[in-house]
């Protein structure tokens, strides 16, 4: 009769186990597909699908020390659970996608910790944690990552003693013009280079040092050979007249050299092999680790329903945020006027923008001055139709006129009114130079910063003010010195603020 009660309490205690850890899943199921369709349309975080499987392997590889560890539920973890909900919601509001994976991931080791208690939690750190690079994350780095290639290369190129043209991430030498675009960026070598170095140092080591040292040495060594990849391709098509590594067997031969690379660090870091624990040891450390008491069947269930309660509550939140601040106006951009000649815009430049709710796109002159100014709207944002994402370019990236030679921020002063810009330039396949200016109006306010506008945006939701907000990109077209498309633009800046102002301020009001 006892045995078949501890039987039947063993379930109970594993059915709301279970459903604790997976609650996340189910109740978070949007922020999971999204995970699940980057790894679809991306080879990039293709591994994403192998990252679950090796966390329950290693789970199940430490299946005898933590079966000696009784179930104690972690009660000051539900503060750590209550932050990822709040962090996810916040992160809903300003529609930042990353941050909503990560903080849905993380859910399920703070389940854990809630539920299981801090000493089961602890034999499966690693495991668990192992689950966060499962999220798609490193686009932020792709930027970086091709000017360190473009710029290793350039040195290397001149190095051996071959004249270079630079000019943003393209240069030309004698034999050909070249390009440092994203798929040379390396970054899908750092990102499965990370990956496999955090799971090599945990199997190999049990020194938290070397750990450490070994996974900065996957993260460095992929950056280095990336540079040599490109230059050697470079080389490759310069000493063969440009008939080899000119297309898609270039591609072939970085994978061939990254798995070549990859052998290498794994064998130098064999070098420093520790040796695993022996079961004795296992023992030990799970004797070390066992509560005096296993938590009865009633507290694991309270503990299991509170984590499904917490996880819950905070899609709930951001639906009734979303629906409380929803603004179904139309919204009106020609009421903006100016005195100056109104002209052509650019013909062949076309901002890549994802679709807005109104759009401005205006061109305007006096005396020797013409500025161009552009506006995207948005409102009641989707995935689909954002105000700041990765996608909203100045030149769509396979754009056959049009490319970006420079990026800096800028600062400028208005009729003595500060204003943040991003500063590009911009060139066409003739030779024409086209200085940007573009920044974000949110919450009545200007910020060329992408961080800081995100917050604005999930404040003003958060407040159920609705998620207005708009893009301003202003340029001028310049011969020799940018300064020329400077001085135009701030002139018709400085007569058009106010005017600017009081067109998105009154599309706002609702």
């Amino acid at each position: 009769m006892i045995d078949s009660s501890n039987k039947l309490s063993k379930f109970w205690k594993s059915l709301a186990i279970a459903l604790a850890l997976c609650a996340p899943l189910f109740i978070y199921f949007s922020t999971a597909q999204s995970i699940v369709s980057i790894w679809n349309s991306s080879e990039t975080f293709a591994h994403g699908y192998i990252i679950a499987p090796i966390s329950l392997w290693l789970i199940w590889q430490r299946r005898d020390i933590i079966s000696r560890i009784e179930i104690s539920p972690y009660w000051p973890a539900l503060l750590i659970l209550a932050a990822c909900g709040f962090g996810w919601l916040l992160a809903d509001l300003a529609d930042v996608q990353v941050v909503k994976q990560y903080t849905f991931v993380t859910m399920i080791p703070a389940s854990a910790l809630f539920v299981l208690g801090l000493r089961m939690s602890w034999a499966m750190a690693f495991p668990l944690m192992f689950l966060l690079l499962a999220v798609p994350f490193g686009e932020i780095f792709i930027g970086p990552l091709i000017n360190i290639t473009a710029d290793f290369t350039v040195a290397a190129l001149q190095m051996t003693g071959i004249p270079v043209l630079r000019e943003g991430t393209t240069f030309a030498i004698p034999s050909g013009n070249w390009s440092v675009v994203e798929a040379c960026s390396g970054v899908r070598y750092l990102i499965s280079s990370f990956t496999l170095g955090c799971l090599y140092a945990y199997l190999t080591y049990r020194s938290y040092t070397r750990r450490a040292l070994f996974i900065a040495f996957a993260i460095i060594v992929p950056i280095v050979a990336n540079g040599l990849r490109a230059y050697m391709i470079v080389m490759i098509g310069h000493l063969s007249s440009m008939t080899l590594a000119v297309g898609f067997d270039h591609l072939i031969y970085g994978w061939l050299f990254f798995g070549l690379v990859m052998f290498l660090m794994f064998w130098v870091g064999s070098i420093w092999r520790e040796p695993t624990d022996t079961p004795a040891s296992e023992s030990k450390i799970a004797a070390a680790d066992t509560p005096m008491t296993e938590a009865k069947t009633s507290q694991v269930l309270v503990a299991a329903v509170t984590a499904i309660l917490c996880i819950s509550f905070w899609p709930f939140y951001a639906n009734y945020l979303d629906r409380a601040g929803a603004n179904t106006a139309v919204v009106n951009l020609e009421s903006f006027h100016s005195e100056w000649k109104d002209v052509p815009v650019i013909a062949n430049w076309t901002l890549g923008y994802m679709p807005a709710n109104a759009e401005f796109n205006h061109a305007y002159q006096r005396d020797a001055y013409t500025v161009g100014m552009a506006i995207r709207y948005y409102r009641n944002q989707t995935h689909e139709s954002a105000l700041i994402s990765s996608s909203n370019q100045l030149v769509q990236s396979k754009d056959p006129v049009w490319h970006q030679t420079s990026e800096v921020a800028q600062h400028e002063l208005i009729s003595n009114i500060p204003l943040d810009v991003i500063e590009s330039t911009l060139k066409d396949n003739v030779g024409r130079n086209v200085l940007v200016w573009r920044w974000y109006w949110i919450d009545d306010r200007f910020t060329s910063n992408a961080y800081k506008a995100k917050l604005l945006q999930a404040k003003e939701k958060f407040l159920m003010r609705g998620d207005d907000g708009a893009a301003i990109i202003f340029y001028a077209s310049f011969a020799d010195k940018p300064d020329e498309a400077r001085i135009a633009m701030r002139q018709f800046l400085s007569e058009h603020m106010a005017p600017l102002n009081s067109t998105l301020s009154q599309n706002k009001k609702h």
